[in-house]
């Protein structure tokens, strides 16, 4: 679909490009993302409307709106221009997602939830980007051939969310085309996250195309995540079965937040223009 052609209101073909660029401007962290396993389903768009902020859209394939669960090792997590330290820039991760725009601009993430092994990461990313994360016992076993995920969500009072995943890798097929389903999923690089009730921000990250490899699901258990999130078990979607994709990781550059729909460059980085920033507040 061209730029042209593409109904008002749905991001274009440039729309989708634009966010693969990298921002003219300094980044605020650097981290290694590795082993990341992306399953995703479709869900009806009325069951995720009342669970995404009313200011995005809920952006669409076909049609059709999905949720995805992504695990994956996070690798070498630190500000810019300091080095990795040992015990705290190593965790894994898995995050619970939709995909969002705002206002036909922007395709980027909804997060319904992150959680990550390391405490301190948590808590730095809840303080600095107001993200839903919760602490979490989690392993990645990353075989060759047959990667493993399992992750127990810290209760404190909140509801039990588990999952455990198992896949056989297969054929390699380089980074995702652009107008593809897998496209549609993987090359995101901007994330929003409600600041204040009523104040929505967008974060953004650069990294080459993901490198992919189909795989197959040999075990796969996420019911009580999903629960946990508001969202409906696979059972009641109408792909039960999951699309499935790998990728051995990427190089990941992260920037500060700015107001959706405002310039795409920063006030005092590369280029001119302005961004208004906030990773701290």
């Amino acid at each position: 679909m061209s730029s042209t052609t593409s109904p008002a209101g749905v991001p274009t073909i440039e729309d989708r490009i634009a966010p693969t660029r990298r921002p003219p401007a300094t980044s605020i962290m650097r981290q290694n993302w590795r082993s990341l396993l992306f399953l995703h389903w479709e869900v009806p768009v009325d069951v995720l409307r009342p669970l995404v902020p009313a200011q995005l859209s809920i952006d669409t394939f076909e049609g059709r709106a999905y949720i995805g669960v992504t695990p994956f090792v996070v690798r070498d997590a630190r500000p810019r221009l300091l080095p990795a330290v040992p015990g705290l820039s190593d965790f894994n991760e898995l995050n619970v997602r939709t995909y969002v725009h705002y206002g036909g601009r922007d395709p980027g993430v909804w997060f319904f939830s992150l959680d990550a092994s390391n405490l301190p990461a948590v808590l730095a990313a809840r303080a600095t980007f107001r993200l839903p994360y919760c602490h979490a016992d989690m392993e990645v076993v990353a075989r060759s051939t047959r990667p493993q995920y399992r992750s127990e969500r810290k209760r404190f009072g909140r509801t039990p969310a588990t999952f455990e995943a198992s896949a056989r890798l297969g054929e390699h097929l380089g980074s995702a085309q652009l107008g593809t389903l897998e496209h549609f999923f993987i090359e995101r690089y901007l994330l929003y996250t409600r600041w204040v009730p009523g104040e929505m921000l967008v974060g953004q990250v650069h990294h080459r195309p993901y490198p992919l490899q189909r795989a197959e699901v040999e075990h796969v258990s996420y019911e009580s995540l999903l629960r946990a999130d508001g969202l409906p078990p696979p059972a009641e979607a109408p792909s039960e079965q999951p699309h499935v994709l790998f990728s051995p990781g990427v190089d990941v550059e992260v920037f500060p937040l700015r107001a959706p729909g405002s310039s795409t460059t920063y006030k005092g980085g590369q280029g001119t223009g302005s961004w208004p920033w906030r990773p701290w507040r």
